[in-house]
């Protein structure tokens, strides 16, 4: 793993009105980690992501990417530069086949020429798209709508939209959420194995402890809205203070 930072958050800040959500919140992620953020319910989790992601601005702080200022650009410019991200609720397009699903995420990568390419002449695109949903183990299902999968199947289909990008930054918000313990282990073993596999930075939230602590490389808890702890999950699991905030908080 090298120690360079893909993401850089710095005293990050973003209140709705008298509520603030996130104060002072501050952590990196180096190139080809798994880094997990975790806190009860209402702790600022998904408020973080919408503001990594640029469908929140924040209120005070900055957020780099490869060193770039993105503080505050548009969701399609911060997802053309790299970074890609799933959505607690799933989120696809249900009405088109699988193989479309995919094939129109990777559509959205902007070609260098600055032109838009048709969806059906882009060399090798059902190789890449193939090789996606054999990698998710949909292939046999990608002439089926995508409303047709069951729950699980419908999430590895959203994490294969967001790869279809060609990210350099994953995030992944509940990607087990709603699954059986069976499809969450096969799920956070996939995952890992395809994130590695292509080099990938993954910053994930997920309320599952065993997910967290067996995929995690390092861990940063959110109470309230700050950062309570940073560390590996060894560390983190015996922080007294991230014991006290999951018993006295809701989970």
């Amino acid at each position: 793993m090298s120690t360079a930072a893909v993401l850089e958050v710095e005293q990050l800040g973003k209140s709705f009105g008298a509520l603030a959500a996130l104060t002072n919140v501050s952590f990196a992620v180096r190139q080809g980690e798994i880094f997990s953020v975790i806190g009860p319910n209402g702790a600022g989790k998904s408020t973080l992501f919408n503001v990594i992601s640029g469908l929140h601005t924040p209120t005070r702080g900055r957020v780099r990417f490869l060193g770039e200022d993105v503080t505050g650009l548009a969701p399609e410019a911060i997802n053309r530069r790299g970074i890609a991200k799933t959505f607690q609720i799933t989120n696809i397009f249900p009405e088109i086949s699988v193989w479309e699903n995919v094939a129109v995420a990777a559509q959205s990568r902007q070609p260098e020429s600055g032109r838009v390419v048709s969806l059906w002449r882009r060399p090798r695109l059902d190789d890449e798209v193939t090789a996606l949903l054999a990698a998710f183990r949909l292939d046999g299902r990608r002439e089926e709508l995508a409303e047709n999968l069951s729950h699980g199947e419908q999430r590895y289909l959203e994490i294969c939209l967001a790869l279809a990008t060609s990210p350099r930054l994953l995030m992944l918000d509940e990607p087990t959420a709603g699954m059986t313990p069976g499809e969450t282990r096969e799920a956070t073993a996939l995952i890992r194995e395809i994130v590695t596999a292509r080099g990938l930075t993954l910053l994930l939230i997920e309320h599952d402890m065993s997910v967290v602590m067996g995929i995690s490389d390092r861990i940063a808890v959110l109470h309230f809205g700050e950062k309570i702890a940073e560390g590996p999950p060894d560390a983190v699991r015996a922080d007294q203070r991230v014991i006290d905030a999951y018993l006295g908080g809701a989970d």
